[in-house]
């Protein structure tokens, strides 16, 4: 690339309010398509190849740069714009062009901006400006500072101390940095500060030398069968790390290819600059059961340089599902199914099978069965069997060979998801069933069961307890039934084989460990002539009334007192009964029938359960057995003579407690 520049300056805008500078361009291929920019937009290139302001200019920045720009080249000019007070121009400026204004700035020190190409080649160093001062001449030294001087990344940029020429020492990367701000001045060679610090920036120009990336490399979509055309699917988008203000990061998408390339190798479009993957193929076609596959791939590419031949590329992967919408009802495969089931029997009795040409495990394909006629006591039920979508008819009451031998049952199938609008249930989505109920020889069975009766205990050995009642279902069959005892805990049962009467074969106690809540249970069986014989079971309850069996006896039946004691109570006692009221309490305690025994001890009745025992003088240290006589209330009422064991202990008088003396006894 060659590049030349011509320039003139006038001392100041009262002689000529205008300056301009040509310079040539070359891109050796007939300049076709170039462009040029300028970082100063008070500047324009013209179409001679002219750098002219756009307007009157009392002041400018000290450093231009001219960009060219065409598919075959890329350059860079730098223009550098110095004056001196008092005087008409001096060239203080090191570039390729210079154009010279007057000087207006009260600063010694020009510092101009830099810019360099990314990437470059070397060798290096490579010159890439100068600083100039503009002070009275003087020793003095320049000095640079800052991020790619003395701090990281150190000595990318490089300054001559004594020319103030700057240089950098390798390649830069506009991804790691865009710019970088340092500053300059100058010192003496003691150190002492003459001009600054001003700063100093270096921005780094951008090169395409990043490929796009995608966010993704496989992104995934999905799109309604029938949809319109046009139907966004989704979005690809790729990223770039060159500079977002150029070419080199515009990006451009396409789809470079499509599989399978059937109905249509382009049945997808995708927006280039957006990147939005769209339907492009009619409604009719886009129909998943008729489409070779449901999943298409496309191959995308994202190309930089707004999609230009000499853009970097980036690929991807789009991968395109048809879901599934419910366009086909389902239907049966057969209008007739058959069942066969025994009577009794509970259970799945046939499955139903059903053809849908939707999605598999969808809602627009799971299958909903209902019976529709034919089942008034509701004895069937129909479930899905998620694998494979077939009706499970089952029996869950069983069926009565002898109600009904024959059964037609009118099964309706639908899918858990409305079919669309133009599409129905016909007469495929209804069958019939037709179950055969087989017949088998039933057991016996008991009525009432359980059957509860009342009788008193102790009734004779052989009486009458009850009647077992047990018919046979099968009636259309003459059958004889007998019975027999299975469960007697007791054994104070026995029932007649053929009547089935129940008699005592003992006699019945209430208080029995066999007899809760008053009451006694028997199971007994009863089985038929049948081929094989069957059975059946039946419970028999008897509530069991009290009957005053039971005489009643006194608690606790040992006492303490001491041998000086005497007109103390020694024991308050109990009555206790195994019977029920009324023949329990209250109960009458009174001293046995043995002379003298109401001079020493007393009996005072406390309730209807209780009475309270008194010495009435003191005895020796001995054990006595006190007789009493005890009575309960039934009629006729029982008695019980019983003793209370009485001790008479010595006793050693250490305590005192409520003005009652505590003795430890020693007996």
């Amino acid at each position: 690339t060659c590049v030349q520049s011509y320039g003139k300056c006038f001392p100041n805008k009262q002689q000529h309010p205008h300056m301009q500078t040509s310079f040539e361009f070359d891109d050796c291929a007939g300049n076709e398509d170039v462009t040029f920019g300028v970082s100063d937009p008070g500047f324009h290139v013209d179409g001679d190849l002219n750098l002219v302001p756009l307007r009157d200019l009392l002041h400018s920045e000290p450093v231009l740069f001219i960009r060219g720009l065409s598919a075959h080249a890329d350059d860079l000019a730098q223009v550098d714009i110095i004056g001196t007070p008092g005087r008409s121009a001096a060239t203080l400026g090191v570039s390729r062009t210079s154009v010279f204004l007057p000087y207006r700035s009260k600063r010694s020190l020009l510092v101009p901006n830099i810019s360099i190409s990314e990437n470059e080649r070397g060798p290096f160093p490579k010159f890439i400006g100068q600083l100039i001062s503009m002070g009275q001449p003087r020793e003095q030294i320049f000095r640079m500072t800052g991020p790619g001087a003395d701090q990281d990344p150190k000595g990318l940029f490089t300054i001559d101390m004594n020319s103030g020429t700057v240089s950098v020492s390798r390649s830069v990367d506009r991804e790691a940095s865009d710019s970088y701000q340092l500053e300059v001045s100058t010192t003496d060679y003691s150190g002492n500060l003459i001009e600054g610090p001003q700063v100093f920036r270096i921005k780094v120009i951008d090169q395409n030398d990043n490929r796009p990336i995608f966010k993704e490399p496989r992104y995934t979509g999905e799109v309604l069968e029938g949809s319109p055309t046009g139907t966004t699917v989704m979005t690809m988008t790729a990223f770039d790390a060159d500079d977002p203000n150029t070419d080199n990061a515009v990006l451009r998408y396409n789809i470079v290819k499509q599989s399978p390339d059937k109905p249509s190798p382009n049945m997808f479009y995708i927006d280039a600059e957006r990147g939005d993957i769209v339907t492009v193929i009619a409604p009719t076609l886009l129909d998943r059961e008729t489409l070779p596959t449901t999943t298409y791939e496309l191959e995308i590419v994202a190309k930089d340089m707004a999609g230009s031949e000499v853009g970097l590329t980036g690929t991807a992967t789009a991968t395109i599902t048809i879901t599934d919408k419910n366009d086909h009802a389902p239907e049966f495969t057969h209008p007739l199914f058959e069942a066969h089931v025994y009577e009794g029997s509970t259970g799945v009795v046939v499955n139903l099978t059903v053809d849908d040409r939707d999605d598999p495990a969808t809602a627009a394909w799971r299958a909903m069965y209902s019976i529709i006629s034919g089942d008034p006591i509701q004895s069937f039920e129909i479930q899905t069997n998620p694998d494979n979508n077939e009706g499970m008819l089952s029996v869950v009451k069983p069926l009565n060979y002898e109600a009904s031998e024959f059964l037609s049952l009118l099964i309706r199938v639908e899918n858990e998801d409305p079919l669309v609008p133009d599409v129905g249930y016909g007469p495929s989505s209804t069958a019939t069933v037709h179950v055969r109920v087989e017949d088998i020889n039933e057991g016996p069975v008991f009525f009432p069961d359980p059957l509860i009766v009342t009788r008193m205990e102790n009734i004779p050995v052989g009486s009458f307890v009850a009647s077992l009642n047990a018919t046979d279902p099968d009636i259309l069959e003459k059958q004889s039934i007998r019975y027999a005892v299975l469960q007697d805990p007791a054994g104070w049962l026995s029932v007649n084989p053929v009547r089935g009467t129940v008699n005592t074969s003992a006699s019945l106690d209430r208080e029995s460990p066999y007899v809760y809540d008053n009451k006694y249970t028997a199971v007994f069986i009863a089985t038929d002539n049948g081929t094989p014989p069957a059975t059946g079971t039946g419970t028999l309850i008897i509530h069991l009334e009290d009957y005053n069996d039971n005489a009643p006896y006194v608690l606790p039946s040992v006492a303490r007192v001491c041998e000086d004691a005497y007109d103390v109570t020694v024991a308050v006692v109990g009555g206790w009964d195994k019977d029920l009221p009324p023949n329990a309490a209250p109960f009458k305690i009174e001293l046995g029938k043995q002379p003298d025994l109401d001079k020493t001890w007393k009996v005072t009745r406390v309730n209807s359960t209780h009475s309270q025992i008194m010495l009435l003088r003191s005895l020796k240290k001995d054990n006595y057995q006190l007789p009493l006589l005890i009575t309960d209330s039934g009629v006729p009422p029982l008695s019980n003579n019983t003793e209370v064991k009485v001790q008479v202990c010595i006793c050693n008088k250490n305590r005192m407690h409520l003005a009652v003396i505590i003795p430890s006894l020693f007996c």
